[in-house]
């Protein structure tokens, strides 16, 4: 599953969401999803499970708890694919930039036209 998939799921944008503040023991994750979503614990913890494999957070174990946090290497490769957009939408609107500047030119020296008639 490519990761733009998996950001396409509410439920893991708001888990990415609370991680992005900062670590946070599964059971709290658990919690929150719960309260907002209304999904049972092992809906979120299979969220959770994808966001992992998919390389976005890490988990370990610490003692009872499950801690999770955003892994950097896939924040990273997100936000490279996105700089990539960025460019190609500068591009465009460069591209858009310059065709409305030569139609703005061309209905003034239009209008002149007319009024030196």
């Amino acid at each position: 599953m490519h990761a733009f998939d998996i950001l396409g799921d509410p439920v893991r944008r708001r888990i990415l969401e609370l991680l992005a503040a900062g670590e946070h023991a599964s059971g709290a994750i658990v919690e929150v999803i719960q309260a907002e979503f209304g999904i049972s614990q092992p809906a979120v913890s299979q969220h959770l499970k994808v966001l992992e494999n998919a390389g976005l957070i890490t988990r370990r174990v610490e003692g009872t708890k499950r801690p999770c946090r955003l892994a950097k290497e896939g924040v990273v490769g997100i936000d490279q694919w996105l700089a990539m957009l960025r460019k190609a939408l500068a591009k465009n609107y460069d591209r858009l930039d310059e065709i409305l500047a030569g139609m703005e030119s061309a209905e003034k020296k239009r209008k002149k036209g007319r009024r030196n008639k």
